[in-house]
């Protein structure tokens, strides 16, 4: 069983503290919402769990072995990441840019190995992208090429997926999809790990909410509460209805918006 734990992780950069011993333990099947403030660390924390930046105290472990321990090659074929606003130059196609989450051996140029085209064909279809398989990845909408990513992400049905704001940029009908999707995966097996700020959203999918504030875990709960996203964003809140339907309004002197 996939246990990806951190412990005391600690990460400055130009003398600023980013995180401050940082623990927790995540196990295979969760899905974990990683909320909290803007600059509260969350980018920093999935890029150390995912094994691409470095701490300046504490590890990370990968079923007990530490993840630093671990061959590039290793780690790409038991986890994928998806980093917040990724990027794209080159104008390939939709299609080989969901196949790149296959391997990083595979060439930019020629044709694409015969038998990776289910799998290529269900991630696209997972993420509605089928029309759009053989259109240049570069001419995508945002959301579209949000969509593109995540189906490079879960192309290969990593053991561990971690998705920074995964549904930012998307219309509500493709982020509701995406959610179930990550739900989905979890169900089956996979650890999932997706920083969030849609509230309503993380707390009718997600298994579990780790909420990070002043560089710190604030708050590690199976549910939402008024009084965490108080601790965290400073607002009054009142959640309404129960189960899928559940969700919050935020208060103010002058507004109200639902979230």
């Amino acid at each position: 069983m996939t246990v990806l734990a951190a412990e005391n992780i600690s990460v400055t950069r130009g003398g600023r503290t980013i995180l401050q011993d940082v623990s927790l333990q995540a196990h295979a099947g969760e899905f974990i919402a990683v909320l909290g403030p803007n600059g509260a660390g969350k980018s920093t924390l999935l890029s150390v769990l995912a094994g691409l930046a470095k701490p300046q105290a504490g590890r990370v472990l990968l079923d007990a072995h530490p993840l630093a321990t671990l061959s590039h090659a290793r780690l790409a074929r038991l986890r994928a990441y998806l980093p917040q606003n990724p990027r794209l130059e080159w104008p390939i196609s939709v299609e080989r840019l969901v196949a790149l989450g296959l391997t990083p051996r595979l060439l930019a140029t020629g044709g694409l190995p015969d038998s990776f085209a289910p799998a290529i064909h269900k991630a696209l279809e997972a993420c509605d992208l089928l029309d759009k398989k053989d259109q240049a990845a570069t001419t995508l909408s945002g959301g579209e090429f949000a969509r593109a990513m995540l189906a490079r992400a879960i192309v290969g049905e990593p053991r561990i997926l971690i998705v920074d704001e995964p549904i930012t940029g998307l219309d509500p009908r493709h982020a509701m999809a995406c959610m179930t999707l990550l739900s989905r995966f979890a169900a089956n097996g996979t650890l999932v790990i997706a920083s969030l700020h849609d509230l309503t959203l993380a707390d009718r999918h997600c298994s579990r909410i780790v909420v990070l504030v002043d560089r710190q875990v604030a708050g590690d709960t199976d549910s939402l509460t008024e009084e965490l996203i108080h601790r965290a964003f400073g607002v009054r809140a009142v959640a309404i209805g129960a189960g899928e339907s559940r969700s919050f309004t935020l208060l103010s002197t002058s507004e109200k918006s639902s979230v």
